[in-house]
């Protein structure tokens, strides 16, 4: 069992890491990761309990959070994704509490979430990018299935059900990092080859003498599980190299803030690198696709290093206005953050500000994207901003839903995009809005 507990603990952590390390603010991801990290619990309570009621407990909460991944990847508006969230994780929760309760058998319960899950995603599918997502996640879903069948119902085949459920895990994140570099237009496989290379050379490293001490000592139940922590720790190094070297900045470098702050520009070049697209010709992206690229860079407005990995950094403007410039990952985020404020800039009317209609689409753009102001938060942070900002955060909080907030940002993002599509083409075209996958964000 060791032989095959610390490659499967190993890749289950290190996969979980750095899909958490990619974006932890992806709800998909998290989801992801929280599968593969029960998931890799699991392998470690069975191998030093096997067959215990813990160890399959463990083993089968991977489908929950798998459901959960499935339910976050549902192209839904605003409206109805506050709902089937809320719903989904207190199913979640009610599951969770049935599988702890239940008897052996009675465990495959929690497959009951994914079914439902997979069932509206399908519904949906025609707006899934990428299109054969769905097709994947099911038959995964079915192994998935099948091993978990294995594990439950029969005791010889558990030494195979268990890689089994691991394989399925580590494909699926695989398939929901896929999902996500689709969304956000970045590049997914230089940055996964590099990150995986440190998990093999963790895996040789410290996961052959773990093996050889597990064998050596199979009674010693601490000293396993301290391999266990062993392998845990250099899967997250693997996994989370970037948030983990610049913490150790932080804490080396407390003193020396203009060093700290030229290293992390250079690291966060080199990341944007490998999570940026070759550079192509932005028309032949299609139109829906620009205009979602458009709405996500609007949103991601205040993070330059999410824009550095958008390819509308290769916009006819952004190469106009670097003119001969340093050409850099973050000189590009920078330029592009600035075509996109004077595109806002452009949407407003003349005369004092307003809070009539033909003000809606500046005035969402302005104050929620560029200035990053928040009008639904409990405790707005209205520090520093102007009598303006303040006059139209207290509009927006007292006389416009958040659902409707969010529809006219949309909206008004359907309005930059032709702008900038029509520098793009060289010519007046509309972007079809019928087209548009309207993906919770």
């Amino acid at each position: 069992m060791p032989a095959i507990a610390v490659p499967a603990f190993t890749l289950s952590c290190w996969l979980a890491c750095y899909l958490i390390g990619r974006d932890p603010a992806r709800a998909t991801l998290r989801w992801s990761a929280t599968a593969l990290l029960s998931y890799a619990l699991g392998v470690a309570a069975w191998t030093v309990a096997p067959a215990s009621p813990t160890a399959e407990i463990l083993l089968c909460i991977p489908a929950l959070c798998w459901a959960g991944a499935v339910v976050s990847l549902l192209p839904l508006t605003p409206a109805e994704r506050r709902p089937i969230d809320r719903g989904a994780l207190l199913l979640g929760a009610a599951f969770l509490l049935m599988i702890v309760f239940l008897p052996q058998a009675g465990r495959l319960v929690v497959l009951a979430p994914l079914v439902g899950g997979l069932s509206l995603l399908w519904r949906m599918r025609a707006q899934v990018t990428p299109r054969m997502l769905t097709p994947a996640l099911t038959v995964m879903a079915v192994l998935f299935t099948a091993a978990l069948v294995l594990l439950l119902f029969t005791t010889s085949g558990a030494p195979a059900a268990v890689p089994a459920l691991g394989v399925d895990l580590l494909v699926v994140g695989y398939l929901i990092a896929v999902a996500h570099v689709t969304e956000t237009g970045e590049r997914l496989r230089p940055d996964l080859r590099r990150s995986l290379v440190a998990a093999g050379a963790v895996l040789v490293l410290a996961g052959v003498p773990a093996v050889t001490t597990m064998y050596l000592a199979p009674d010693e139940d601490g000293v396993v599980l301290l391999q266990f922590v062993v392998l845990a720790a250099g899967a997250a190094l693997a996994g989370l190299g970037s948030q983990v070297r610049r913490a150790l900045d932080r804490m080396a470098l407390a003193d020396e803030q203009a060093l700290r702050a030229d290293r992390s520009a250079l690291f966060l070049n080199a990341d944007a690198l490998l999570r940026r697209r070759e550079q192509r010709r932005l028309e032949t992206i299609g139109e829906p696709e620009f205009l979602r690229l458009t709405r996500r860079a609007l949103i991601d407005f205040d993070d330059l290093n999410r824009l550095a990995r958008s390819p509308l950094t290769d916009l006819p403007a952004v190469e106009r206005r670097l003119a001969g410039r340093d050409d850099q990952p973050r000189a590009r985020a920078r330029e592009l953050r600035a075509v996109l404020r004077e595109c806002v800039s452009g949407l407003r009317p003349k005369g004092p500000f307003s809070t009539a209609e033909e003000w809606r689409y500046y005035n969402v753009l302005q104050f929620c994207c560029v200035l990053g102001l928040n009008p639904y938060a409990r405790r707005p942070r209205l520090d520093g901003v102007s009598r303006e900002a303040r006059l139209a955060v207290e509009w927006f909080k007292r006389y416009v839903p958040q659902d409707i907030s969010k529809q006219w940002q949309r909206e008004a993002a359907m309005v930059v995009a032709e702008q900038l599509w029509t520098d793009v083409v060289g010519r007046r075209r509309a972007l079809p809005s019928a087209e548009i996958t309207t993906r919770a964000t």
